[in-house]
């Protein structure tokens, strides 16, 4: 007994370094909104009693009785639905997400107005045709992707697993599970609802999942049922018996309940549940009872539902929208006021003034042009390998660095037959040091001896790494017969750096290759070692170490310990001189691993007294069996074992970053761009990480929030704010209001500034700040008080004043809540990038999958994919630039291009006494936006370029144009709209003043407008295009070609009004003339305006395209002497 209880505290915490997101990435609402707030679990971890946390409504489930179970509770079926629609609500739900657009409710307002027979500018059905044609290409978009989604959801409610029915296991389809049914799963298969486990085909009842489905690891993740079920399944019988749980909760890392079996109460926990989505492996079978199905299971309570998405410049856009409509209806109403006026003062003339008679009036129609405005619209574990590698090692004071492993550095005979005749294969290639191989291998006693024997047994035994051991098809030749086949081993484990420990060991010929409940097997140089484990206690947060009781064949008792330098030296025993000194040695060594960015752990271990191991027993099993602080009394006991260590070494362990992470980094920084780190990992873990990348820095204050309970969270955050000087957001922001802050990476150029000295390249140093830069590091315990209760504006003081923010061992939705919290309190846009956030990355603005090991569950619900993390430096600083640059401009053009044919036909209106008669045809009101002028703006809009991949790269600064909403504000709408109105009086009043004496027709003079408006927009475009590529010239100069090959066509037509009129203008001079004086006094102002701003006040972009200029003409001219030499 006492090891199957060592064995289950083993398992019990070693299971929460899950990032849980799952590959179905909407899923409904509805379960979640059954949930009262005070039935949801919190993020932390909970020391539970027979007294639930939900004693007043537990969720009871009566084991193989469905039937029973369901009567009373309403429990949800095993159905799951992820679709947004369906048939019935189809059609008004989408219509109503695409009707946020104000641009979509503006052009619905004028279709519906020119319905109106005495409003109708042209044709009804012509009118409706661009809005019903964008509504329904996108409503085809969401009705196809929403029919994948009833596909995979029909394709996954109709798997089928095996069900207790009648006495025996029977296929059952997943939706018609329930829970109280017990359920049966084979190796290799997923499971299809959340169960607690009660008998594995290990009479330990230990299983083995993998949970790449649900937090993206490929690491194996140990689960056990409880010996009183695992023993009567085992045995063929019937369980019958009573689970008290916790109502349905979005918790993953805790499960809380009893369960009554024979008489006995006993508790459950996160241990004893395997949860929806994952995979049973190594395990020929596990038994379970469904306590949580459907739209209730851990998984699909985190699958938060899909929010819809804008970007800034849409919302700019909608605002200038609201502006434009209430233009438009002032030009109506004066139209209409002075219509009204007119009328009421020549009545009496009415009769005799053509364009007035009573008949034309009843039959008379308002020509609203307006309605020729074109739509446009416009969509705007990640760092790490995961590969951990055995760098180098301190053994009793002395330095051992990892090198390439070759027979020749075996110069002992000894130790090339000791490698030679080892049995066992690693999968991944361990280069080990060959000093330190040849220390091992000597006949040495004494201290030193002793002290690397149990440095590497400590590596192999102090850990919950499973061994998988297979036949190597490719057994070497040489190879002792002995031994047999060369066997391959390969290990698995929640933490990569207890695979890498495992595998180092290995390496030097230390090899774990068999673990039970209540043993390991160590094959030590060819000799099999079988230590008995009595307990261990797993890694946390607090005692920042780990240990394991090992029971030796000789009966000797040790307890081997592995944990941070922090806590470790303050347990190591100081009993002579040279301890003092190895640990001093040792301490050296850490820091000099350290500076390279390595992982380090240290190493030590002592010999335990029967009377010693007496005491830690009793304790050992109260703890673990306690159901009140059962995670503090653990830690009480570890004490009684964890001291007067005596120091065996330190591991210095990479953890591989992606190529380019601190680069990319710290190219982000300059931009601007605050980066924060959400992840599942340790505390140690993340900060390790964030030390490789870069992302956290020697210089940096940490600011660590760890705490327990809600005063204790915000005394915490209180202390930080005093110490550190932290302002209220709105004091921030009235400072910023007044002056940029460099550390935001904005940066402004000085009137004599030189482009030189603005465009330095991103060389990774900064110039050091008056106060060191903070850096806040905060855990998901803390997050759950902080996140639910009235802290939240504290927590947000401080993290916007840190240069980063490092979340650790948060849950799926916490990250989406932090996401949240920058969102409803900044204006700021937020970007997620993870490979399994999949709630992370729907809330934020943007969204970045990474397309991995991890699955494509972040892919399919993100944005943006891409292979690497490095990659979001092209992606942001590259192409967000032209994407952003573009889609300013372009917006600006298109209010400029509909509003200036708009006004010039309001200015013709007034100069007839509102007559709303038109000078133009139909069929030009419509070409103008379909035909005449779209094509160049669609070309423009995807291959125009303001600056080289090279530049944007080079100087990252050059993001923060975007920061400062240049290429797009409030300034420039009402600059380009002033200019606008200059050309559109420009556009109307010089043909008028030129053919003011003439007899030239209204048809002939629309012709003119017509064509001379086409030529000023599409030269008002060329005038900003900044890469003239073949397609640009074609499509600019085309369009223009284009206009009067159509303007030919309709002036051949005889029942046209405007019936040859073309073929009379064009032998005119004046014609020529007329447009191209329109062209110069329309564009003139904008010229001058442009070519003033750029001398004296230009933009970091101009500075830098100018830059790219004179780097292209300096090769040139350079090679021109060469010529004249020549």
């Amino acid at each position: 007994m006492p090891r199957q209880g060592s064995w289950g505290s083993m398992e019990l915490h070693n299971n929460c370094n899950t990032r849980a997101s799952f590959d179905i990435s909407r899923s409904s609402s509805l379960a979640q909104e059954n949930l009262s707030k005070s039935q949801r679990i919190r993020n932390k971890s909970v020391d539970f009693d027979d007294n639930l946390p939900h004693a007043e409504n537990p969720r009871l489930i009566y084991i193989n009785d469905p039937r029973r179970t369901n009567d009373k509770y309403e429990f949800t079926g095993n159905e799951i639905r992820t679709s947004k629609y369906t048939l019935i609500t189809f059609l008004p739900k989408n219509l109503f997400i695409q009707f946020h657009r104000v641009a979509y409710l503006y052009f619905l307002a004028i279709a519906a107005l020119n319905q109106l027979p005495p409003l109708a500018v042209f044709g009804r059905t012509v009118s409706l045709f661009p809005l019903l044609f964008v509504l329904c290409v996108t409503a085809i978009k969401d009705g196809y992707e929403d029919w994948r989604r009833h596909r995979s959801d029909r394709n996954e409610n109709n798997r089928e697993s095996l069900v207790l029915q009648a006495g025996e296991f029977q296929m059952k389809k997943w939706k018609t599970i329930r829970a109280g049914e017990v359920v049966k799963i084979h190796a290799d298969e997923t499971i299809p609802c959340d169960m607690v486990l009660l008998g594995t085909s290990d009479p330990s009842g230990l299983a083995y999942i993998q949970t790449m489905n649900l937090d993206g690891e490929s690491n194996l993740k140990t689960r056990y049922a409880r010996q009183e079920t695992a023993s009567s399944i085992f045995e063929g019988c019937n369980v019958l018996g009573l689970i008290r749980c916790e109502q349905p909760n979005r918790n993953i890392y805790e499960f809380t309940a009893n369960m009554e079996f024979n008489g006995h109460r006993f508790p459950l926990s996160q241990s004893n549940i395997v949860l929806r989505g994952c995979q049973l492996k190594n395990t020929d079978w596990i038994i379970g009872v469904v306590v949580y199905a459907g739209q209730e299971t851990k998984a699909m309570l985190n699958s938060a539902v899909s929010p819809s998405k804008r970007s800034k410049l849409e919302s700019y856009m909608n605002r200038e929208t609201l502006w434009l409509s209430i233009f438009l209806l002032v030009m109506c109403s004066v139209v209409a006021v002075g219509m009204g006026l007119w009328l009421h003062r020549h009545k009496d003339e009415l009769e005799t003034l053509p364009y007035y008679r009573k008949t034309y009036i009843r039959n008379g129609r308002e020509n609203d042009n307006d309605t020729n405005l074109s739509l446009y619209y416009y969509g705007v574990g990640t760092l790490t390998e995961n590969k951990m590698e055995f760098r180098k090692a301190s053994v009793y004071g002395k330095d051992y660095s990892s090198s390439n492993f070759t027979e020749d550095s075996l110069q002992d005979d000894n130790i090339r037959d000791a490698a030679v005749s080892s049995r066992w294969k690693l999968k991944s290639e361990i280069s080990v040091d060959s000093e330190l191989m040849n220390f091992l291998h000597k006949d040495l006693a004494g201290d030193e001896r002793i002290a690397a024997y149990l440095f590497f047994l400590t590596l192999a035994a102090c850990n919950t790494v499973i061994p998988i051991v297979s036949q190597d098809a490719s057994s070497g030749h040489g190879r002792s017969d002995s031994w047999g086949e060369v066997k391959a081993i390969d290990y698995q484990g929640e933490s990569p750096d207890e695979q890498a420990l495992v595998s180092a060991a290995s390496a030097y010929g230390y090899t774990l290759h068999e673990r039970t409940s209540g043993h390991i097997v160590i094959d030590v140089n060819g000799d099999k070692l079988r230590l008995d484990v009595l307990g261990l206690h797993e890694f946390d947060s607090v005692r920042k170490r780990m240990s394991v009781v090992i029971r030796f064949p000789d009966n000797t008792i040790k307890v081997l310990v592995k944990g941070a330098d922090t806590t470790m030296f303050s347990i190591l025993a100081r009993d002579t001189e040279k301890d003092n000194l190895i640990r001093q040695v040792t301490q050296s060594h850490l820091t000099e691993y350290s500076s390279e960015g390595l992982r380090t752990l240290v190493v030590a271990a002592r010999d335990l007294t029967d009377a010693e191991l007496e005491q830690w027993q009793c304790r050992y099993e109260d703890a673990s069996t306690s159901l009140i602080d059962r995670a503090a009394k653990l830690r009480q006991t570890a004490a009684l074992v964890e001291c007067n260590l005596n120091l065996l070494g330190a591991t210095a362990i990479e953890d591989k970053l992606q190529d380019g992470v601190p680069e990319a980094i710290e190219a982000l920084r300059q931009a601007g761009i605050k980066v924060w780190v959400l992840t599942g990992d340790k505390q140690e873990t993340a900060i390790s990480i964030g030390l490789s990348c870069k992302l956290l820095t020697a210089d940096m204050q940490q600011i660590i929030i760890n705490g327990n309970s809600e005063e204790e969270c915000r005394n915490l955050l209180t202390d930080a704010k005093t110490r550190y000087g932290v302002q209220p957001a709105h004091r921030k922001n009235e400072n910023s209001k007044r002056s940029n802050n460099p550390q935001n990476g904005y940066f402004e150029i000085p009137d004599d500034a030189k482009s030189s000295n603005v465009l330095q390249p991103c060389s990774g140093k900064e110039e050091p700040d008056v106060c060191a830069p903070l850096a806040l590091i905060i855990d998901g315990n803390s997050l759950v008080y902080i996140l639910e209760k009235d802290l939240e504006s504290e927590l947000f003081d401080i993290a916007t004043s840190c240069k980063v923010v490092l979340c650790c061992r948060v849950a799926p939705l916490q990250k989406a809540g932090i996401v949240d919290l920058i969102k409803s309190r900044t204006d700021d846009m937020t970007l997620a990038i993870g490979a399994n956030d999949v709630s992370m990355i729907q809330m934020a603005d943007v969204g970045v999958g990474i397309c991995g090991q991890e699955g494509r569950q972040a892919v399919m619900a993100s944005d943006f994919a891409m292979g690497q993390f490095r990659f979001l430096k092209r992606l942001l600083l590259v192409h967000g630039h032209w994407n952003y640059q573009r889609v300013g401009y372009l917006v600006l053009y298109n209010f400029y291009r509909n509003a200036v044919f708009v006004l010039m036909l309001f200015w013709y209106i007034l100069c007839t006494a509102f007559s709303t008669t038109s000078a133009l045809t139909d069929w030009s009101s419509v070409f103008y936006s379909v035909i005449y002028t779209s094509v160049p703006t669609i070309v423009v809009g995807i291959l125009d370029k303001d600056l080289s991949h090279k530049t944007l790269l080079k100087y990252p600064k050059l993001y923060g144009a975007g920061h400062r909403h240049e290429a797009y504000n409030l300034q420039l709408f009402w600059i380009t709209m002033i200019d606008t109105l200059w050309q559109s009086l420009v556009l109307f009043y010089i043909p008028l003043f030129t053919y003011k004496e003439s007899s030239i027709d209204i048809w002939s003079i629309g012709s003119l407008w017509t064509i001379a408006v086409v030529i000023l927009v599409n030269m008002h475009l060329a005038m900003d295009i900044r890469r003239w590529v073949f397609i640009t010239h074609a499509a600019v100069w085309g369009s223009i070609i284009i206009t009067y090959a159509c303007m030919v066509v309709l002036d051949s037509i005889p029942i046209f009004p405007n019936y040859w009129t073309i073929y009379h203008l064009a032998k005119s001079p004046t014609y020529w003339l007329t447009i191209l004086l329109i062209i110069i006094v329309a564009l003139l102002p904008r010229f001058l305006f442009k070519v003033i701003h750029q001398i004296f006040w230009p933009s970091d972009i101009q500075i830098a395209r100018e830059a790219e200029i004179l780097r292209k003409a300096t090769p040139n001219l350079r090679s021109k002497p060469n010529e004249d030499s020549s």
